[in-house]
């Protein structure tokens, strides 16, 4: 690894500094949004059915992950426009969790720890969604 100019170059790839950094602040909102989803869901499955402790934790993060993801990863203002974008994005990703949730589940991953595998999928899916949506590509 070497830098060149504003790129990082990473074998025969060369990335913008500006989206390595990105990349690192959406790594830092998606854990503290990750951890509570997660611990928000953990509560809630033992009272109430999977899915809606799910749903649950999920709307409640994604407020936060709004908020933090315009302001913090991408530095951009909290518009109608991104937030419908986003609110797209994280419909999408909503739906993949949801779906993969019940399919670890049906493998026999037990509930608490099926989100789990969720998130090693999810998150690298929803990074493309959402940076497409606050800038509208997802090339450099």
């Amino acid at each position: 690894m070497r830098v060149e100019d504003d790129k990082i170059v990473i074998g025969k790839y060369k990335i913008a500094k500006d989206t390595v950094f990105e990349i690192m602040r959406f790594g830092i909102v998606g854990c503290f949004a990750t951890i509570l989803h997660y611990g928000i869901y953990w509560i809630l499955q033992h009272w109430i059915e999977m899915n809606i402790a799910y749903t649950i934790g999920y709307g409640l993060s994604f407020l936060c992950n709004f908020y933090l993801t315009s302001h913090f990863t991408f530095k951009k203002e909290a518009t109608v426009k991104r937030g419908l974008g986003f609110s797209g994005a994280h419909l999408t990703n909503y739906l993949n969790h949801i779906i993969l949730l019940n399919f670890f589940v049906w493998l026999g991953i037990p509930k608490q720890w099926a989100p789990i595998p969720v998130y090693c999928i999810a998150i690298p899916v929803n990074f493309l969604l959402v940076r497409f949506a606050f800038k509208g590509k997802i090339e450099n």
